[in-house]
């Protein structure tokens, strides 16, 4: 992640030996001499669960790298160099993210590929409710402000014409909600060769399965999808003054229903017909607008319509919740400290849960 965060990533590991700095700082001499001169510092900073993720000094220029973790996965350069071409794409547009500097698809320079973006300074609220600084970490009309200003970066996005930035074969947009149950169940079986998972009992998982299926809606508009955004993804101004300056973590990005990141966004968010108090995400939804309020905000940004919002809520739960089994299933491996893995396992059963919930009293 490339904010002002440093804490120590999740996972425990520092980076140490996974950036070499004299082979990396001779490639950027080449390749990307805006990227800074001289002896090379790298500090791994929170954030990045598919990469490792480094604040890179150079002769007082920062930037950021991006790589594979210490243990990658089988996909995890394709999965990196998809995350650089849609930040490259990006360049051009006026949605708020990282600006690509450049893509190293050369395993020998540091051992696999790699990618250098821009560095951007503000604050994440990565860890829930602590993280947001004064004065969004309490009611007011910049704690408002500021829900709008993360719903800012997705509608951008919506409106951007993929084909126009060059992403025309980036995913699959055609029929692309139809395979996403299929989709995420494989993703779930997989991990039992990938990461020694043994299947445990998820309840709701079989119900909102058959749910999403039966209740298939339709794409308005395909487009380019951010596919984990939120606020531990979104870097905003240091101040008081609400601004988004960047959307991170792009590993998840495709081409596909724009609105699906809307779903991702909001279902923490409390409706205005949830009783007071009620609170669904890692954040005080009290203290912010209400869903209706900022998807409303949405369609007059995006023009795209919210009738079937319901469904885009349930499909991105059920997804979240079958990525963060993964974690789970990392730690009983032992690839993972075991309270990392225990803490990621309840978030997915949650998920499950209020998916369910959310299914059942659909009315669309």
């Amino acid at each position: 992640m490339n904010a002002v965060k440093k804490d120590a990533p999740a996972d425990g590991d520092t980076g140490e030996g996974l950036v070499d700095f004299e082979a990396v700082g001779a490639w950027l001499d080449v390749h990307a001499p805006a990227a800074g001169s001289g002896p090379m510092t790298a500090e791994r900073i929170a954030g990045g669960a598919t990469n490792a993720v480094f604040l890179v000094d150079r002769g007082g220029t920062k930037t950021v790298l991006r790589r594979p973790p210490r243990i990658p996965r089988p996909d995890s350069e394709k999965i990196l160099g998809r995350e650089a071409r849609v930040l490259g794409a990006l360049n051009s547009t006026d949605v708020p993210a990282p600006r690509l500097v450049a893509h190293c698809d050369d395993p020998s320079v540091n051992g696999t590929a790699f990618y250098v973006m821009s560095y951007v300074p503000g604050w994440v609220a990565l860890g829930g409710e602590s993280a947001f600084p004064p004065p969004y970490n309490r009611a007011g009309p910049e704690r408002e402000a500021i829900a709008y200003q993360l719903i800012d970066g997705i509608a951008k996005l919506a409106n951007v014409d993929y084909k126009v930035v060059g992403l025309d074969g980036f995913g699959k947009p055609d029929n692309f909600l139809e395979r996403q149950v299929d989709r995420w169940l494989y993703q779930l079986e997989s991990y039992q060769r990938t990461d020694d998972y043994k299947p445990r009992d998820l309840p709701d998982l079989a119900y909102v399965s058959d749910w999403l299926r039966a209740n298939l809606v339709t794409t308005p508009r395909p487009g380019i999808i951010h596919g984990d955004y939120g606020f531990a993804n979104a870097i905003f101004a240091f101040g008081n003054e609400p601004k988004l300056e960047a959307m991170i973590d792009w590993e998840l990005s495709t081409i596909g229903d724009p609105l699906l990141d809307l779903g991702w966004v909001t279902y923490g968010f409390r409706s205005r017909n949830d009783p007071p108090g009620g609170q669904q995400g890692y954040f005080d939804a009290t203290l912010f607008p209400t869903r209706e309020d900022v998807c409303e905000y949405y369609a007059e940004k995006t023009g795209l319509p919210l009738g079937t919002l319901t469904y885009y809520h349930v499909l991105a739960q059920f997804k979240l919740a079958i990525l963060l089994e993964r974690k789970w299933a990392e730690a009983q491996a032992g690839h993972k400290p075991k309270e990392y893995g225990e803490t990621f396992g309840r978030w997915t059963l949650r998920l499950l849960r209020q998916a369910g919930e959310m299914a059942r009293k659909a009315k669309f």
